[in-house]
């Protein structure tokens, strides 16, 4: 059995950002997972990034391993929407030049035993670890409503399954009217399938459409935060999120949905022209009827389709972690899944801490992109680095 003080789990963004920041500071770390894997093999081949260019960096100690230094370093030729595949590399370029000490195993379980951890990794092997950071991301948080618990696999799929469209058949709906439902309906659009949206929402919303608020100098800079997550003037408070830690969890909640709101790229519009837009209604029940699934909307109305393709985004619920044990599940202070965490990202499990989309209900919506792991890795650092023992 090996010991170790850091043990991280998620080589994703946050992941590799917090090696490399603790590897600068000195501390001990090791990381376990495929580098980028639910990047690569979960999203829709063929997605752009939502995130603007200078929000889609990940986080080291010195910028030293940007997204335009892997550009400039692969010969790349930099475009203002980040392709899929693109990122991809880029992550996993920076691991190697962060020299992060990456163990490609997954974890299969995490206990507490006699004030440290013990990590159990898929092929049996063990260690020790002082702290456990989990930066395991979103995958295990696909929202499926209940009209579509019923579905089989081969009917029904979620945005983040990484399903071939190829194999969808002819005709798809889409349910779900953010950034992922939107693009994957244009480009399953592009690709020659029939395709219909259908979206609770009384008409789609969408970033960014008043350009000319992001053209007026310091200003603008005043209105927005680099970090181009929500509105004008709550952009700002977003970046600040030590702020929004200190601001009642009422006013929080209310801050961290509105920003993340379900809204497509104002890019997408064009690329949507083909494809059936239902706005204002809702699936009540999904049925298969031989090779084809039957919905039900609420006015009574009916769908037949080859697939369904959910674009519900994710709730999250540590729970769903399978490689946290249930008994410390139970210890960990939660409201709604999401893990109570303080300064450092800490839980009320000493030693165990989170990052990305599961600190978001206590930092804010900055946790929930790539763009936050600069203010992550650094808060997790600092406080690990006062509270050595």
């Amino acid at each position: 059995m090996s010991i170790c003080d850091v043990a991280i789990i998620g080589a994703g963004p946050y992941g590799l950002s917090a090696a490399a920041h603790l590897r600068e500071a000195g501390i001990e770390t090791r990381i376990f997972g495929q580098p980028m894997e639910f990047w690569a093999n979960k999203m829709p081949a063929g997605m752009l990034l939502r995130s603007p260019r200078p929000a889609s960096t990940i986080s080291d100690p010195c910028s030293r391993f940007t997204l335009e230094s892997y550009e400039s370093a692969n010969g790349v030729t930099p475009v203002k929407r980040v392709p899929l595949e693109t990122f991809v590399d880029y992550g996993k370029w920076f691991e190697k030049q962060a020299g992060c000490d990456l163990d490609r195993r997954n974890v299969r379980a995490v206990r507490k035993e006699n004030g440290a951890f013990k990590v159990v990794l898929e092929d049996g092997a063990q260690l020790t670890a002082r702290r456990v950071v989990v930066a395991a991301g979103v995958g295990k948080f696909r929202r499926i409503p209940a009209p579509f618990t019923r579905l089989s696999e081969g009917s029904c799929s979620h945005c983040y399954d990484g399903r071939k469209f190829a194999g969808m058949g002819k005709r798809v709906a889409v349910i779900g009217a953010g950034q992922s439902a939107l693009e994957c309906a244009a480009l399953l659009s592009e690709a020659g399938i029939e395709v219909e949206v259908i979206a609770r929402l009384p008409m789609l919303r969408w970033i960014g459409m008043h350009p000319k608020l992001h053209q007026l100098g310091l200003l603008s800079k005043m209105l927005y935060s680099k970090h181009d997550i929500g509105p004008i003037g709550l952009s700002r408070l977003v970046a600040y999120p030590h702020v929004l830690y200190h601001t009642p969890l009422g006013w929080r909640d209310r801050i961290r949905t509105r920003a993340v709101r379900s809204a497509g790229a104002p890019w997408l519009v064009p690329r949507l022209n083909n494809v059936k837009i239902t706005t204002g209604r809702k699936v009540v029940s999904a049925a298969e009827t031989g090779s084809e699934v039957k919905l039900t909307l609420d006015d009574g109305s009916e769908r037949r389709v080859d697939h369904v393709l959910l674009g519900t985004g994710y709730s999250v619920n540590i729970s769903k972690y399978e490689f946290l044990t249930p008994d410390l599940v139970q210890a960990i202070d939660q409201f709604d899944g999401y893990p109570k965490v303080g300064p450092g990202f800490r839980s009320s499990v000493p030693g165990l801490h989170f990052l990305g989309a599961p600190a978001a209900r206590s930092f804010g919506p900055l946790l929930y992109f790539v763009t936050g792991t600069e203010f992550a890795s650094k808060e997790l650092v600092s406080h690990l680095s006062q509270n050595r023992n």
